[in-house]
């Protein structure tokens, strides 16, 4: 590939004899993608990791034991050097059920997977060949949110490394909480260490530092907020500073999902699955935002986005249309084109780009 081609890892819900992990070259001049492989095997690839070093690849499961006799895993795959499809190097379990987040630490030696539905975040260490080793931490949340249709327990969506990687913050949906642990990077141990509380009924879901690792976004699904925090690197503390809406008045019902800054640091963007639109905001100098756009995310149901290296393009993951659709970003406007490239993925759910 040149040096404007970079590879897009896509996953999706999927059945296990159906393709759920997916490959595309990724030209930007064009904003072309192209098909490199398809991989079955996996039940609902929701979420998936590529590590730094671009030779494995890894895969959470989304299954439940009430609803799928099984729990949640997390699969490590071997990236092909070529065209020819991954290899499967092993599986762990996810310590609960519908894992439905993966984060890898900066030494790129563990793993933490978010169990939804359950409550857990597991630590997994990654062996010499890429293969996950047994658990070597789980911590389970306890408590209850006012939404007693979506907060009737603890639902960890999604987890960060602080960017000195002492500590990890959680998202937990169920409990209105960004609990924060810290990381022992010699034994894969988390040790509660403390918690911000989010509104009551917002939901945490998907979270963002901005290249400073001064400032935290969040994006919180049940009342359609990003919400800006002060983070405090040495104590490991989160003072909230800012909430937005993501929607203009009178949307339709909605829930928020992904966040992701440009590689500037000058953006925030935001995804809105029922508006089916992404919101756009400016970030100023102190890491205050400025809600200056929300643009169609060109299908159904965006899940999951991811911005292209030199910000030029979003990439998004759009679930109930099962598509990728490439957003331009118009700079002189400050808003999102229309889809300049739309590719078939049944239950399209995460998008990453290969560093």
């Amino acid at each position: 590939m040149t040096i404007s081609q970079r590879l897009l890892y896509v996953s999706g819900y999927a059945a296990a004899d159906a393709p759920g992990i997916h490959a595309f070259s990724f030209d930007a001049p064009s904003a072309s993608l192209a098909a490199r492989w398809s991989f079955p095997g996996i039940v609902n690839p929701s979420f998936i990791v590529a590590h730094p070093n671009g030779r494995w690849l890894y895969a959470v499961s989304e299954t439940s034991q009430q609803q799928d006799g099984v729990s949640g895993a997390v699969w490590s795959l071997a990236l092909p050097d070529a065209m020819g499809g991954p290899q499967v190097l092993n599986h762990q379990v996810s310590g609960g059920d519908w894992p439905c987040h993966l984060a890898l630490d900066a030494t790129g030696r563990w793993l933490l997977v978010s169990n939804y539905a359950s409550g857990t975040v597991g630590v997994l260490p990654i062996l010499e060949n890429g293969a996950l080793g047994e658990m070597s931490d789980l911590v389970r949340h306890h408590g209850s949110g006012p939404n007693a249709e979506r907060q009737e327990g603890p639902h960890a969506h999604s987890t960060i490394f602080a960017p000195d990687n002492r500590f990890v913050l959680v998202a937990d949906l169920g409990i209105d909480q960004l609990v924060v642990y810290a990381f022992d990077s010699a034994s894969g141990q988390l040790h509660r260490h403390g918690q911000a509380h989010a509104r009551p009924g917002s939901g945490p879901r998907h979270m963002a530092f901005d290249p400073t690792g001064q400032r935290l976004y969040v994006a919180h699904e049940l009342d359609n907020t990003v919400v800006v925090y002060d983070y405090a690197a040495e104590h490991g503390e989160l003072t909230m500073r800012q909430r937005l809406e993501t929607l203009p008045p009178g949307a339709p019902e909605n829930t928020v999902a992904d966040i992701h800054l440009s590689p500037q640091g000058d953006r925030l963007y935001v995804s809105n699955r029922g508006h089916d639109s992404i919101a756009v905001f400016t970030i100023a100098s102190d890491g205050s935002l400025e809600r200056i756009a929300i643009e169609p995310c060109g299908g159904h149901w965006p899940r999951n986005f991811a911005v292209a290296p030199g910000g030029e393009f979003l990439l998004v993951a759009n679930q109930y249309s099962n598509e990728i659709t490439v957003l331009p970003v118009l700079e002189k406007e400050a808003t999102l084109g229309e889809p300049r490239t739309r590719v078939v993925v049944p239950g399209a759910s995460c998008v990453q780009v290969a560093t």
